[in-house]
């Protein structure tokens, strides 16, 4: 039995779906229907937090287990608040190399989602919609090679909330957070990224 443990913000503790319908629980969903059999997530993560914020949280929570699993996607309130990419950079570096060791210092066994562009979604409608997106795209950028670098995997979101993103059908209720149904297109891509690691 495979364990998970899912760090993050409102996008991985899924902001007004139910548990089931979050990108980690989802993932755990589709691994089992393929035979690899992983345990209920361990989510750590609140609506709102920054990579500062986790930290803290990461540290109050004094985690001692490792895990066959580690999926990170954080960073979009640090956008939202106009925090500098230098800033995000070295927080997420740190954050990066807490995984690894969670994940017993095996880098590949580690999943870095990218930032949603919440720009494109009906709450953002009164903002600079292409400041966000260059934004975002900046902080992908960070993200991206910090991940590679350490040798872990880097899973790319971001086009998808862009192509859905105005969708009703494809958001919750307050107009800006995903639904059940564009996290299936998350979990669909790291599950497969996971189920292939996981059998080399």
């Amino acid at each position: 039995m495979y364990s998970y443990l899912a760090l993050g913000d409102s996008y991985t503790i899924g902001e007004q779906v139910s548990s089931q319908d979050n990108f980690p629980n989802q993932t755990v969903s589709l691994l089992k229907k393929k035979h690899v059999e992983v345990g209920t997530p361990v989510i750590i993560a609140t609506t709102g937090w920054t990579t500062d914020e986790l930290a803290a949280s990461i540290r109050e929570h004094n985690i001692v287990d490792k895990f066959s699993i580690v999926s990170l996607l954080i960073g979009v309130n640090n956008q939202y608040r106009g925090r500098s990419v230098e800033n995000y950079r070295e927080e997420l570096e740190q954050l990066v190399n807490q995984a690894i060791g969670f994940a017993d210092g095996h880098p590949e066994h580690v999943f870095v989602l990218s930032i949603p562009d919440w720009g494109v979604t009906p709450f953002a409608e009164d903002r600079d919609r292409h400041k966000i997106a260059l934004e975002i795209d900046a902080y992908n950028a960070a993200k991206k090679e910090i991940v590679l670098a350490h040798k872990c995997h880097y899973i790319d979101i971001t086009e998808s909330t862009r192509k859905n993103g105005a969708d009703e059908e494809y958001l919750v209720e307050d107009r800006l957070h995903p639904s059940g149904k564009e996290y299936a297109i998350w979990a669909e891509q790291l599950a497969a990224e996971i189920e292939s690691q996981l059998k080399k």
